[in-house]
């Protein structure tokens, strides 16, 4: 389903109320503290900041960052994924994932092969030593998570991945 198609089969949102544009070419500083007090993107864009410094934190002793880890632990199939179906997955476009599969084709963690069954397809697999880093990196993860939900005023995780997803 496309984002457009998901959006008009929601429930109508209520909008904030607009902000009049100046005659002037310049924004008022109201108009400034009203977007970042009210700005849906800015919240996410700096949660997002703040989860990705925790995780890759966490888990620089493995030398790995949270991207990383994501797209290790999508790969983590029984039968190796190909490129479409892991972009979406994480969101990316096919170039981005090709940049991020990179390094850890480098580092022997990720193996990419052709598609027997289209040879312009490409397939992507975790080697020996991509399955053992990430078994070593899910308990930091865990770790990580189960603290992160714990802090969550409320305590209500499932009700932000409902949230966040619906955005998405």
């Amino acid at each position: 389903m496309s984002k457009n198609a998901h959006r008009s089969a929601a429930a109508p949102r209520k909008k904030p109320a607009p902000v009049a544009a100046p005659a002037s070419a310049e924004v008022p500083y109201a108009t400034t503290l009203h977007v970042r007090d009210t700005c849906l993107c800015l919240f996410v864009q700096r949660a997002a900041r703040a989860l990705a410094r925790r995780f890759d934190l966490a888990l620089q002793k493995l030398d790995l960052t949270n991207g990383q880890f994501s797209l290790l632990m999508s790969l983590n199939r029984p039968e190796a994924p190909g490129m479409g179906a892991v972009a979406h997955l994480l969101a990316m476009d096919r170039t981005t994932l090709t940049a991020a599969l990179k390094p850890l084709q480098r580092r022997g963690l990720v193996e990419v092969s052709p598609d027997p069954a289209d040879r312009r397809g490409r397939l992507l697999s975790l080697t020996k030593a991509g399955k053992k880093l990430l078994a070593a990196a899910l308990p930091i993860w865990q770790e990580q998570h189960r603290a992160l939900e714990d802090s969550l005023p409320g305590a209500a995780p499932d009700r932000l991945r409902k949230d966040l997803a619906a955005l998405s």
